[in-house]
């Protein structure tokens, strides 16, 4: 099968499109057909050694994508031959990969391979920050940094669907245009715009609730000094490669919280709270109110290509790896 192999943590330009045997599910594992795989912004992290999880080498990176199941282990019982599903864990851009059952769902009626692969984990990051560490309810401010990548979409969406005002921040106007037209109710563009001063102007002087925070860099202290009473900043991630340093003095005015959000592990911690979430997800997906945003279709060729505009903040929405392209 065709891959795209990681033999050396370094620059995105080292990965290659190689031959590999097809790898084989164990007990509780299934083999899936590859028909769409999503970048995600841990990707780029993980094949350049930045990332807080690194895999042994070489490895497959890609870690969402849907498909067709064509073999199962002896202890699988959730799906079976034919079957197609969404999967999460790595090994996405290929041709064929393994997941772990309990990773693995059935793709939605409605909703093709391509969004089936871009849905879990933007969708579930996002939740899992707004509902169970952000609390966010209906009628307050949520403020969304980065809003127009990935989680940032996501981001919009759900606040909507829970009942928030949004503000969308980002960093030129055709992506706050787009942030418009999925729903914002305002918009800033924080590299000509002061930040600090335009949520102020948005919000009567009041400030934000809960600010959804994936890049860090210059702009999470501003948005932290703009929360309201008892307000909550997200720290989703680190998008503009530098992890900011927050004097605390600024928490304790107003009873504000930085809240840390890890998806990934809060499956392993609180399981049932991931199936109520994703539960959530898919009613939100049938009733329209979600729909994952994909601006680009590449092979696995182009791959790295598309790494890199993802690493330099470049892509909005998500972009699909294609293997049988």
């Amino acid at each position: 099968m065709k891959a795209l192999l990681c033999t050396a943590f370094g620059p995105l330009e080292q990965l290659s499109v190689q031959e590999l045997a097809a790898p084989r599910p164990g007990p509780r594992q299934v083999l899936i057909d590859i028909k769409a795989a999503a970048l995600n912004f841990p990707d780029a992290l993980m094949v350049q050694g930045l990332y807080q999880v690194k895999p042994p080498l070489p490895f497959v990176p890609g870690a969402e994508f849907a498909g067709v199941v064509t073999e199962t282990g002896a202890d699988v019982r959730n799906c079976k031959l034919g079957d197609p599903v969404i999967a999460y864990g790595l090994g996405g851009f290929a041709e064929q990969a393994v997941a772990d059952a309990a990773h693995v769902m059935p793709l939605p009626a409605g909703m093709d391979f391509a969004a089936g692969a871009a849905f879990v984990l933007t969708f579930s990051t996002s939740l899992h920050g707004l509902r169970d560490r952000g609390r966010l309810q209906a009628g307050e401010t949520l403020l969304v940094l980065g809003a127009a990548g990935g989680v940032g979409v996501a981001a919009i969406e759900i606040g909507k669907a829970m009942g928030a005002r949004v503000i969308a921040a980002a960093s030129s106007d055709a992506k706050l245009a787009l942030c418009t037209q999925l729903g914002a109710d305002a918009v800033i563009n924080y590299a000509t715009e002061n930040l600090r001063e335009r949520i102020s102007e948005l919000t009567d002087k009041q400030g934000v609730d809960v600010v959804y925070d994936p890049v860090g860099g210059p702009y999470t202290e501003p948005a932290v000094r703009s929360l309201a009473w008892g307000g909550r900043l997200l720290v989703i991630g680190f998008a503009a490669g530098e992890i900011p340093k927050i004097a605390i003095n600024h928490l304790l005015l107003k009873e504000r919280s930085l809240v840390g959000v890890y998806w990934g592990d809060s499956v392993k911690h609180n399981p049932k709270q991931h199936l109520a979430n994703l539960r959530q997800l898919l009613d939100w997906f049938a009733a329209g109110k979600l729909k994952p945003l994909i601006s680009e279709r590449v092979p696995l060729a182009e791959a790295p290509a598309a790494m890199a505009r993802l690493a330099g903040r470049q892509v909005m929405g998500k972009v699909i790896v294609l293997p049988e392209a």
